[in-house]
Order: structure tokens, then C-alpha cells, then sequence
């Protein structure tokens, strides 16, 4: 039996009633007005109809107090998402409770415009592939065309994932790439009435009156805004106004409500471990952010504050925001003149690209603030040869404890210290706690050494079997466990400001590696930071597994790494583009005195540390060699020299006199050092003219007067060094001939030498009760090389 139409009407008019009674009453209105709302029920047909009949009463009263209970625990209809300006779930979804249709016919809407596209291309295009390469070309620019098409209708959220994946060639075809790329900065405009209007309605004055000329049309438009080129008319200055698109902040809050209502399910249903919902609430944080052009502006100035305190003040900047004529949704800067990064030369694309990677790091990890939409449309090459980045909205920030271990994991990549890298990955919370013993296996180190070497080959995706890296982490976890590796979500905007970054690498470098192009960065912090941690991670880039050995050797082919990032940094910062090579050198000659004289930092005790061995062993080597050249006494137990310089024998066995293993491993390092300087040299001064050379290496000697005042502190450093490096020495013979010593009693039946040893060492003690520890040791090593005189030994 089907209810008249009438009946409809007088029920919809008799819900809408109640529904005004109850706002009434929750809006705290007058008596008078709730008794007359409630009168108003009285009224409808529908009352007077159902009035005699008393099923129909149940029936209607049932339903009125269903819909009674239900308005009484909704939360108050919101007139807006996000009531503080800011990114709120719990508000968003209060707004969107009492907007169910409005939910499900965007759910529609997404499913109804992607539905064609999707069956076109992961189905049809499957099953009637074309006959030729040119005809699979075309179809391929014509899916691209209808991607980006797709992306644009369904909103911001969706732009700004095809924005994202427009410079990923190594994940798209390159006619998809093409497609995307126009949504970076060419997405279909509002109407610029309806922008001028805007742009009046929040400044207060009318546009002629505001600006001499302004641009009839937006010279660029993205997901967010479109821009336009004018000329402020009180100062003649030329200035960017963005503007932004109306409406935007309901339909991107609608999505991010809409995406968060599934994340939990999708969890649970693929036993992922990375906290989805999480990571969707710092997309969204970001997203809303974007949406307020104050904080952008706010963010810009921050950014170009900070930069003048690093080597990047002269590269690298963003455009100066102007306040008067910017609010929330309207945002004025100076204008720039500049083209877009992927549209430079080659060559300037390569050494832009390391411009972007050194100031991004820089951000991350040190700043405090990165920029997370770096899109060729955001990144500009200026005439003078400096990369401007533009549009500040979407930006992240990082503690600092955060920015030190991220630092460490880098410098273990690029090292390829890749034992460090499971215990890395659990600090940073790749990796659930529970799951920490399992990544000590040898097969998860193995796992992500094959991995991170080939992505550290170049190529992107592209270069890694991502079947065979799945299946092979599955395959380290049990049935049950759930997945080994999670994404925390404070990653979202680093790994996509990253991706982007190589996407841009590879589209000029198809061998392009974002790891190694962390390296110029990574290598200069490692110098420059005077913290115990970064300490520790130098030692790990240079020294690897043998980092803590007290014989530790430097790692040749590390510090030519090193040596080529800091090279390489000093290069990118200091202007490559419109600097001469003898600038650059003069620069990096520069750096290379404050390494070496700068003794407060890690890398200068790593340097004594080594120079103090060297020497070391060059003189312990200089001297056995003398000694063998001047030939044997009769007994042929004695050198000549050795004879004559210690005519009882006090030094003919000691450590400080003789070489050792450790030894002949620092003059070998100490060898290939000088010829990686030379390998490093030789390319940089070919260029360059005999007189051109002698006038470089004057201006060093220069350099190096201008800074002799911190050349007595490297030189007392360097002295302090030796001395404890030769009590160390003395100290492992000591313990070396106690052992042996201890090992022949034994054998022999004679028990009582360590007595004896013991009895002699109590008069020195006594003597000399005011000395250090190593100092008696030293003298204790003393006596026992004199108690081993008789032994035969080598020259």
C-alpha cells in the first residue's frame, strides 16, 4: 500500500515543525516563541487527519519520538568545518552529521566521474590494445588529457594529487606525465569578476583604486587559487596577487572527512600498521593550513629570515609578502621575474636540482620549517642564476631530536652503514616497537641493503623490482604479525616534498639518485654541527663498523665521499651559476681552512686524532729505518743507531720505538689520501694557467695569515694528541706483556714473578704517590721493557 502524496507533504511538514521547536528550545529562545512553534504542529492536515485514528497515532508518535531522542543527542548544527581557522576532525565531523546527503551525493559524484575513466583505461585499453606504437602513443596523451580533466572536476584535493604525481616519471607513462603536467600551474580559472570582487569586498577600496594595471586575466591558476600580475599604484611597485577559489574550504574539508571515515576500516581490514587515520589528520592540518594566506605569508618570512643564517642566504630566497594588501584568502607578494625550473637549460637544471635538494635539507633539518609543495610550477630560476620558491602554505616542521636522527639515518645511507639502519628506522617509527628484536635479523639488513643500494644507483622506481622488495618483506614477518614497517604520520609532507624533488632530478637525469643528492648536505652538516651526536655520526660516515676501535683507520673511500659532498655544497651555495672556477675555488678554500682550524668541532678532533697517528707512525717508521741502515753490532741482536742512541736496551722493544699492524694501516690510508687530493686537485686547477695557480696559492697563504691567530690552539691540540695517543700505546704493551707474562709462569712453575712485579711496582708508587694513573703505567711499561732485555729481537 503506498502512502498518498499528501501524506508526504503533511509528514515532511510536521518533521520540519518539531525540528524548528527543538531549535528553538536549544537556542534558548523566549516561552512564547516555543509555545507557538509547538502550536504550529496543529496546523497541518496531517495532524487533523491522524487526530481519529489511533494506529496512526502510534505509528506517527513512534516516529516523532525517534526523531525527538535523535535531536536531542546530535551535537548543534555548525555553521562552518572548522570553526578555529584550523584543521579539526571532531568539528568537521559535527558539521557533516546533519549533512548525510550532502556526504553521500559526493561519494557518488567521485564514483560517477571516475568510473568511465577507470573502465576506459584499466579495462578496454587492456582488452583492444592498438595496433601500432604511434596509435598506443596518442591513446596514451589522450588518457593523460582525460586524467587531468578527471582530477580537475573532482576538486582540490584531487589537483593536488595530480600535481604530486605529474613529475613522477619513473611511476607514470611519460603521455600520463604529460597530461598532469598542465595541473601544476594551468588548472581551469574561476571568473575574474568574481575574483575582483573578492579582491574588493576584503581590501576595502576598488581595484582601479588599489593598482594602476592589473592582469585582465590570471596569468597562473592551481587547485587553490589563480594569480594575477599588477602594479600597486601608490609606489609603482609590480606585485603577485593570489586569489583564492570560493568555496574551497567546504569542499577540501568534505573530502578530508570523507577520506578519514575510511581510513579506520581500510586499517583494519588490510592489517595495515601505519596509523592511517593519523597520517590523514597531518595531511588535513597541512591542507587547511594552505587555505589561510596570512599563515602563508607567515611562513615566507619565517623561511627568508632563516635562510640568511645558513650558506644558502645567496642562493636561494621566496618572494617578500606585502601585509596591506594581503587577509586570509588573498595573498600579495612582489613579483619575480624568473621561468620555471623544468624549463631551464640542462645543465642549469642539474645544479639547480642540488641547489633545491641542499635547501630543502636544510629545512628539514635545521630550519624548522620545510616547504612541502616543491612542484616545478613553486620553483623559479632567476635571471641572476638564484632558485626563488614560491607559494609557502603547505609547509611541516619537525622537533629537533627528530632532525638529528633523520641526519644520522641519512648519513648511514649514504655511507652505506647499512647495519645502523634497523635501529634508525624503530627511533624514527618506521618501525613498530614490538617488532624491534626482528629487525636485528640478518635478513631485514640484508633486505634493506639490497634496497637502498639500488635506489642509491639512480633511476627512482624505476631501478627497484617492487614485487620482489614486497614479497621479500612480507616474507619477514610471520602469518598474523601484521606488517614490519609502518608510516608514521609526521612523514605524509616529507615524503612528498622528496618525491616530488626526484621526480624533478629524474626528468632531466633518468640515472638521477635522491640519496646520493643528499649527500652535499649531509656532508657539510656532519663537519659543521659541534653536538655529540652529530660526533658520533661522522665517526660512523668515516671510521663504519670499526668506528669504536681504538685503532680505527680512516675509511679512504669515505672520506673521498665527504670530500666530494662538501665540494659539492660549497660549490651550490656559493653561486655555481654565476661564479668563476677560481670564485669557487677561492670559496672552498675557504671551508677547508675553517675545518682545519676550527677546534671546537668534531671533525677537527677527527682530524688531530688522524694527524697525530700519522706522525706517529711516520716517525716510528723513520726511525726503524735508520736503525736497520746503519747496520748490526757483532752479536747481531743490536742495530748501530739503536746501540748508540739507548746502549741498554730501555726502548729496543717498546711500542713508541717499533711499528705495528695499526701503523702500517695509517701510512697506507695516509698514502691514498695524498692521492685523492691530488685526484681532487688536478681536475680543479686544470683550467687554470701557472700564473693563475701561483697567484691561487698565494691568496691561500693569505687566507691562511689572515687565520693564524687559531693556528697555536690546532697546534697545542695536535701535541696533547700525540702524548695521549703514545700513553695509550705504552698503556696496551703494558697489558700486553702482564698477559704474557701471567701465560709463561704458568707454564714454567714460576708463580711468584707477578709477586715479584708487584713488590717492585710499590717503591714507584710510593715515590711518585701524586701521579696520574697512566703516567705510572707508563713507568711500570718502562721496567718491563727493562726485564726483557735478553729477548732477541729484530732490528
Amino acid at each position: 500500500m503506498e502512502f498518498p502524496s499528501a501524506f508526504a507533504a503533511d509528514l515532511s511538514s510536521l518533521t520540519s515543525s518539531l525540528k524548528t521547536a527543538f531549535d528553538s528550545v536549544s537556542q534558548s529562545r523566549s516561552p512564547s516563541e516555543i509555545v507557538s512553534a509547538l502550536g504550529e504542529l496543529r496546523n497541518t492536515q496531517l495532524f487533523e487527519t491522524f487526530s481519529h485514528s489511533p494506529v496512526a497515532q502510534t505509528v506517527v508518535g513512534f516516529y516523532l519520538s525517534f526523531a525527538l531522542i535523535s535531536w536531542i543527542l546530535t551535537p548543534p548544527a555548525l555553521p562552518v568545518p572548522y570553526p578555529s581557522g584550523t584543521y579539526d576532525a571532531r568539528t568537521a565531523s559535527q558539521y557533516f552529521s546533519t549533512r548525510g546527503f550532502t556526504q553521500l551525493a559526493r561519494c557518488v559524484e567521485i564514483g560517477g566521474l571516475s568510473v568511465g575513466f577507470i573502465l576506459r583505461a584499466l579495462v578496454l585499453d587492456k582488452i583492444f590494445k592498438p595496433a601500432t606504437e604511434e596509435a598506443e602513443t596518442m591513446l596514451g596523451e589522450q588518457r593523460g588529457e582525460e586524467l587531468a580533466e578527471l582530477l580537475t572536476d573532482l576538486g582540490p584535493t584531487f589537483i593536488k594529487v595530480g600535481q604530486s604525481l605529474s613529475i613522477r616519471s619513473d611511476l607514470l607513462s611519460e603521455s600520463y606525465v604529460k597530461g598532469l603536467t598542465k595541473l601544476q600551474d594551468k588548472v581551469p580559472p574561476f571568473p575574474s569578476s568574481e575574483a575582483f570582487k573578492m579582491l574588493e569586498d576584503q581590501l576595502g577600496q576598488s581595484v582601479d583604486a588599489l593598482f594602476s594595471t592589473i592582469t585582465p586575466e590570471p596569468i597562473a591558476s592551481a587547485s587553490l587559487g589563480q594569480v594575477y600580475k599588477a602594479t600597486v599604484r601608490s609606489t609603482g611597485e609590480e606585485v603577485a596577487i593570489k586569489i583564492q577559489r570560493p568555496r574551497s574550504v567546504e569542499k577540501i574539508a568534505l573530502d578530508m572527512h570523507l577520506v578519514r571515515t575510511i581510513s579506520a576500516p581500510l586499517k583494519a581490514v588490510f592489517n595495515i600498521n601505519t596509523d592511517l587515520v593519523g597520517t590523514v589528520d597531518n595531511w588535513g592540518l597541512g591542507f587547511v593550513d594552505e587555505l589561510d594566506y596570512v599563515k602563508e605569508a607567515d611562513n615566507a618570512r619565517l623561511f627568508s629570515e632563516s635562510i640568511l643564517r645558513t650558506t644558502l642566504k645567496d642562493v636561494v630566497f621566496a618572494p617578500k609578502p606585502l601585509e596591506k594588501f594581503s587577509t586570509s584568502s588573498i595573498l600579495t607578494t612582489e613579483w619575480i621575474d624568473g621561468e620555471r625550473l623544468d624549463q631551464s637549460s640542462q645543465a642549469d637544471i642539474s645544479t639547480l636540482c642540488g641547489v633545491a635538494m641542499n635547501a630543502y635539507l636544510s629545512m628539514m633539518l635545521e630550519l624548522g620549517v620545510l616547504h612541502c609543495d616543491p612542484h616545478p610550477g613553486n620553483l623559479l630560476r632567476t635571471p641572476d642564476g638564484r632558485l626563488c620558491i614560491l607559494d609557502w602554505g603547505l609547509v611541516t616542521s619537525l622537533d629537533s631530536d627528530l632532525q638529528t636522527t633523520l641526519v644520522e639515518h641519512v648519513a648511514h645511507l649514504t655511507s652505506g652503514d647499512y647495519e645502523e639502519v634497523p635501529n634508525d628506522l624503530v627511533l624514527l617509527g618506521f618501525v613498530p616497537e614490538q617488532m624491534k628484536e626482528k629487525m636485528q635479523e640478518a635478513k631485514i639488513v640484508e633486505t634493506l641493503a639490497d634496497i637502498y643500494g639500488q635506489w642509491s644507483l639512480g633511476g627512482g622506481a624505476n631501478r627497484i623490482d617492487v614485487n620482489s622488495v614486497v614479497d621479500d618483506i612480507r616474507g619477514l614477518t610471520k602469518a598474523g604479525e601484521g606488517s614490519i614497517f609502518q608510516v608514521p604520520p609526521y612523514f605524509f609532507y616529507i615524503g612528498k616534498a622528496f618525491s616530488v624533488l626526484e621526480g624533478i632530478g629524474l626528468t632531466n637525469d633518468p640515472e638521477y639518485s635522491v640519496i646520493n643528492a643528499c649527500l652535499p648536505y649531509i656532508s657539510t652538516r656532519l663537519i659543521a654541527d659541534k653536538s655529540d651526536r652529530m660526533a658520533g655520526a661522522l665517526d660512523s660516515f668515516i671510521f663504519g663498523p670499526s668506528k669504536n676501535d681504538s685503532d680505527r683507520t680512516i675509511d679512504v673511500e669515505r672520506v673521498e665521499l665527504l670530500a666530494s659532498g662538501v665540494g659539492k655544497f660549497t660549490a651550490s651555495s656559493s653561486g655555481e651559476l654565476t661564479k668563476d672556477k677560481r670564485a669557487l675555488l677561492e670559496d672552498q678554500a675557504d671551508a677547508l681552512l675553517d675545518v682545519v682550524l676550527s677546534v671546537e668541532t668534531p671533525v677537527n678532533d677527527l682530524i688531530i686524532e688522524q694527524m697525530a697517528k700519522i706522525l706517529g707512525a711516520t716517525t716510528r717508521k723513520g726511525w726503524m729505518q735508520l736503525r736497520e741502515r746503519s747496520g748490526l753490532v757483532r752479536n747481531g741482536k743490536r742495530s748501530v743507531l739503536g746501540l748508540l742512541v739507548d746502549p741498554i736496551g730501555l726502548w729496543q722493544s717498546s711500542a713508541i720505538a717499533n711499528i705495528d699492524n695499526a701503523d702500517e694501516n695509517v701510512l697506507a690510508a695516509s698514502t691514498r689520501l695524498i692521492e685523492l687530493a691530488q685526484e681532487i686537485g688536478g681536475p680543479l686547477l686544470a683550467d687554470l694557467g701557472e700564473d693563475e695557480v701561483r697567484e691561487l696559492a698565494g691568496v691561500f697563504v693569505q687566507k691562511l695569515a689572515n687565520k693564524r691567530e687559531k693556528i697555536p690552539a690546532v697546534g697545542t691540540k695536535l701535541l696533547a694528541s700525540i702524548v695521549k695517543q703514545t700513553a695509550d700505546r705504552l698503556e696496551q704493551r703494558v697489558e700486553g706483556i702482564q698477559k704474557v707474562g701471567k701465560r709463561g709462569a704458568g707454564k714454567e712453575g714460576r708463580g711468584n714473578e707477578d709477586v715479584e712485579l708487584k713488590e717492585k711496582e710499590n717503591p714507584v708508587d710510593k715515590k711518585h704517590e701524586g701521579e696520574s694513573d697512566r703516567l705510572k703505567k707508563a713507568r711500570q711499561s718502562l721496567e718491563l721493557n727493562q726485564l726483557s732485555l735478553n729477548e732477541p729481537i729484530d732490528v
